[in-house]
C-alpha cells in the first residue's frame, strides 16, 4: 500500500506527515517517540492504512517538521497536532502515541477532548512529581557532545544499544539519523516529557484507552499499571519481547494490538 508524504503550513512552520489508506476512512493519528520521526511507523502505516486513514506526523522540531521558534513542550506539540487535524479536515481521530508521542496524545485528548475518539498509549510514562524527581537525578538520555573525529556518533549509538534488540543495526541506524535531525537536539523531547505535569491533566480524559506494555522496555514497562490506574476507561495489553523501538521492531504485533482495540470502538 502506497505511503503519501506531504507538508502542512502550521504555526510551527512546515509540518511534515506521511499517510496511508483511504482519505475518506476514519482517521488514526500516530505520534512518535523522541528523538524519532514518522519513520518509526513506516511499516505500521500500511497495516493500519488497510482499514483506516493512517497519518504519522513529525512532531514540531523533529524529522522534517520545522520547530518555528516554539518552545519544546508537550502542550505546544499537542497544539500543533490539533492544527494538523484542522488542516487535513479531520474532525475526530483515534490517536496512537509511543513514548513521548503517548504523552503528547494525553495532552491532545485533555486539551481537545472533542477531537479524539480513542487513545492508544504505547510505552507511555505517568509523568507526576515522583517521575520528575527521578528523572532530574539521572544523566541525559541522548545528549552527547559533538567531537571533531565523530566519536560522538558512536557514543549516541552505544547509549541506546542495550535498549534495542540484538542483530538489528537497522533500528539503531534509524534512531541515529533521526536524532541528528532534531532541531533542538536529541534531548529536547525527554526534557519536555520530564517537565509535563500529567497529574494535572489526565483526569480530564474519559476516552476509551488501550495501554500497550512492551515487556522488555525498561524505560516504560513499569509505568503501565500506574498509568492505567489514572484513567477511568483503560486496559492494558502486553507485547512480549517489545523494546524501546517497538513500532519498527515489531510492526505486526503493534498494528494488530491497535486494530483490535479500534474494532471495539466501532
Amino acid at each position: 500500500m502506497k505511503i503519501r508524504r506531504a507538508f502542512a503550513d502550521l504555526s510551527a512552520g512546515q509540518v511534515h506527515y506521511a499517510e496511508c489508506g483511504d482519505p475518506d476512512a476514519p482517521a488514526v493519528m500516530l505520534l512518535h517517540q523522541s528523538p524519532r520521526s514518522w519513520v518509526e511507523y513506516r511499516e505500521v502505516l500500511p497495516l493500519i492504512g488497510s482499514h483506516y486513514r493512517a497519518i504519522a506526523m513529525d512532531t514540531a522540531g523533529f524529522g522534517d517538521s520545522e520547530a518555528g521558534g516554539l518552545p519544546a513542550s508537550i502542550e505546544q506539540w499537542a497544539g500543533v497536532a490539533r492544527e494538523l487535524l484542522d488542516a487535513l479536515g479531520i474532525e475526530r481521530a483515534d490517536v496512537v502515541g509511543h513514548h513521548t508521542g503517548g504523552v503528547i496524545a494525553v495532552e491532545l485528548a485533555a486539551a481537545f477532548p472533542e477531537r479524539v475518539r480513542g487513545l492508544v498509549l504505547s510505552s507511555t510514562p505517568f509523568t507526576h512529581e515522583a517521575f520528575r524527581l527521578a528523572r532530574a537525578g539521572r544523566p541525559p538520555i541522548d545528549e552527547v557532545e559533538a567531537s571533531e573525529d565523530g566519536t560522538h556518533l558512536a557514543a549516541l549509538w552505544q547509549r541506546r544499544q542495550g535498549f534495542y534488540p540484538a542483530n538489528r543495526p537497522d533500528l539503531l541506524q534509524a534512531f541515529v539519523l533521526d536524532a541528528l535531525k532534531a532541531s533542538g537536539g536529541p534531548e529536547d523531547g525527554h526534557r519536555a516529557v520530564a517537565a509535563y505535569r500529567m497529574e494535572d491533566r489526565i483526569h480530564r480524559i474519559a476516552h476509551p484507552t488501550l495501554i500497550i506494555r512492551a515487556t522488555d522496555d525498561p524505560f516504560a514497562s513499569l509505568h503501565a499499571a500506574e498509568l492505567c490506574e489514572q484513567l477511568s476507561n483503560a486496559r492494558i495489553v502486553e507485547i512480549e519481547g517489545g523494546m524501546v523501538p517497538l513500532p519498527d521492531q515489531l510492526p505486526g504485533p503493534f498494528a494488530q494490538a491497535v486494530l483490535e482495540f479500534l474494532e471495539t470502538l466501532a
